[in-house]
Parts: C-alpha cells; structure tokens; sequence
C-alpha cells in the first residue's frame, strides 16, 4: 500500500475520469455532511438533557427548516439522515446525466428505472405511513 490512486484503465477518457472524479467527491462530501450533521444532532440531544436512544419525533419537512433555525437537535438529526438517503440517489442522478450526454441510451434506462424505483420507494413509504 503506497497511498496513492489506483491507476485508472489506460481505455477511460479523460472526461469519465473527471466525472468519476467528481461523483467520488460528491459521495464523499455527502457523506462528511450526513455524518457531522448527525454529530451536531447527537450532541445537540446530549447537552439538552436527552438520549439519542429515547427515539425522537417523526419526520416532517415542513419544521425541518424552522429546526435548523432554532438550532435544535431534530432537525439536524434529520437533516442529516436526509444527507445519507439521498447522497446514493445523487450518485445515479449524476451517473444518468453522463450517460444522456454520451448518449449511452441503454445505460441511461438503467439509471432512470433505478431513480424510479427510488421514488416510488419513498412514495409507497409515505403513503403507508399516512
């Protein structure tokens, strides 16, 4: 292990190297936010008094926003939940993009029926919830 980069295939163009780099980031950035917005949550809840363990209120993005101004420990639980969901999606939105550019007709049928069933997913979710 030398820490550096694998080396990409001698095959891949310079623009799928970028883009691959460029997913990789979003992936990562998404990640470190998901992970330290929960972070600020959980400590939000320690210092108030309260477990992360005790369950907390359900989801609702219509306080989301009014939580986060308030600073209070929900909303950044949820946002940062909202982060770890929808930094994978992001990824085949990205990935789809790339191949509607490239004109990778069958590829990019495959990225649109992943986000479809994504979002029917989380429609099937709410409506069973409700």
């Amino acid at each position: 292990m030398t820490g550096l980069p694998p080396a990409r295939p001698a095959t891949e163009a310079p623009e799928d190297a970028s883009l691959e780099d460029a997913i990789a980031r979003l992936l990562t950035l998404g990640t470190y936010a998901a992970v330290a917005l929960l972070i600020v949550g959980v400590v939000g809840l320690l210092l108030g008094g309260r477990s992360p363990l005790d369950g907390g209120p359900r989801l609702d993005l219509g306080r989301l926003v009014s939580d986060l101004a308030a600073l209070r420990p929900d909303g950044f639980l949820w946002l940062g939940l909202v982060a770890v969901i929808a930094t994978p999606p992001a990824r085949v939105a990205a990935s789809l993009v790339r191949y509607l550019a490239r004109r990778e007709r069958g590829m990019a049928v495959i990225a649109f029926l992943i986000l479809g069933i994504i979002a029917l997913s989380i429609v099937v979710a709410i409506v069973s919830e409700g």
